[in-house]
């Protein structure tokens, strides 16, 4: 892997975005902050990860444990059309495990295997969570075809 600089600015998006799905907005600098710090006190072990924003993303959610509040949580303005009006209710329905591989993989574009080594958790159940996941919200929002 490329220097530290390079590592930040190529992960960093992708990383916050990550974190939106559980975190509030006001907290995702700090929790940034926080996992970068680590990344680089540590950065000889961090840059032979597979999985080094992956890895950072459960860091920041760690460290921010006491100030987890998602975005389904966040009461901040949503400006966009294009989200279903009954979406933040029906990802309320499902766990935490589920909620996370929805964002993770449908919100965030990660690989199942990019969403289990940042969930610590297998593909397979990354899959599990997601198929049990998509069944609530299909059915919270009316769109299941006698599934």
């Amino acid at each position: 892997m490329g220097s530290f600089e390079t590592f930040v600015r190529e992960t960093e998006p992708r990383l916050r975005r990550a974190l939106a799905g559980h975190l509030s907005i006001d907290v995702i600098p700090d929790a940034l902050a926080e996992a970068y710090a680590y990344a680089w006190q540590h950065w000889d072990r961090v840059q032979q990860l597979d999985n080094p924003a992956g890895y950072l993303f459960r860091v920041a959610q760690s460290r921010s444990r006491h100030r987890r509040q998602g975005l389904m949580e966040s009461r901040a303005p949503t400006s966009s059309r294009e989200i279903e009006p009954g979406l933040e209710r029906a990802l309320h329905r499902l766990t935490q495990k589920q909620r996370s591989a929805v964002w993770l993989v449908y919100g965030c574009g990660w690989t199942y295997a990019e969403a289990a080594a940042s969930l610590g958790i297998s593909p397979s159940a990354v899959g599990t969570h997601l198929q049990r996941g998509l069944r609530v919200l299909r059915r919270t929002l009316g769109a299941l075809n006698n599934d």
